[in-house]
This record gives structure tokens, C-alpha cells and sequence, in this order.
């Protein structure tokens, strides 16, 4: 489902996310009223992903750590 993150999200707002707060498959959306989604890139090659993840997540095969110097 669709999970909104609170706008202007503190890190610990943006911890809520579970690892997709630091994934890099992860790539964040602003809708025009200033909501943040989540969306989970790996969903686009495999289905199994969910393109808007339940939030937090806890466990993921498809989650890979982000690089300290990528932007989310």
C-alpha cells in the first residue's frame, strides 16, 4: 500500500521506513501537496517487490545498503 512519510521528515520520521530509509532501490516521490512516498525500484524487474512497501520494513531480499554519498 501507499505509506506517507510526514513532510519535512526528521531522521527519525525518515526511520520509519525501516530499511527503505537507507536502500538504494529505494528512490523517494513528493506529490504536489508535499507528501513523500516510498517507492521500491526493484519492483520495475521483479514483481515480487511491492512498487509502495508497507512500512517499516524489517526484512527484504532485494535490500542493499546505500552508499553514504547517495542521495535517496
Amino acid at each position: 500500500g501507499w505509506f506517507r512519510l510526514d513532510v519535512g521528515a526528521s531522521r527519525m520520521n525518515e526511520d520509519r521506513a525501516g530499511l527503505c530509509s537507507c536502500c538504494q532501490n529505494v528512490r523517494r516521490l513528493r506529490s504536489a501537496r508535499g507528501s513523500v512516498f516510498v517507492l521500491c525500484q526493484l519492483h520495475d524487474r521483479d514483481p515480487r517487490y511491492a512498487k509502495y512497501p508497507r512500512l517499516p520494513v524489517l526484512v527484504c531480499a532485494g535490500y542493499a545498503a546505500r552508499k553514504q554519498s547517495e542521495p535517496s
